[in-house]
C-alpha cells in the first residue's frame, strides 16, 4: 500500500485534505499494522458502520492496498 499511496500523493492526485490521512496511513502501515481506515467522522456511527457492517463505510488501506 505505501508506494501505491506515495505515487498518489507524489502525482498529486491527492487534495490538501486528504494529505494527512493518507500520510498517517502510510506511517501505521509502515510501523507495523495490517489495515488502517479512513472515515468521515461527519456520518453518524461511522465508526461502528465501519466495524460491524461487511461493507464497512469508509476506506480501509492494508499493506496490499486499499478497498473502499
Amino acid at each position: 500500500a505505501t508506494p501505491d499511496l506515495t505515487s498518489l500523493i507524489e502525482s498529486g492526485s491527492v487534495s490538501a485534505g486528504m494529505l494527512p490521512k493518507l500520510a498517517s496511513c502510510i506511517a501505521a502501515i509502515d510501523g507495523g499494522v495490517e489495515r488502517a481506515h479512513i472515515l468521515d467522522g461527519r456520518v453518524q456511527h461511522a465508526l461502528l458502520l465501519e466495524i460491524f457492517t461487511p461493507e464497512g463505510i469508509g476506506t480501509m488501506v492494508t499493506r496490499h492496498g486499499a478497498a473502499g
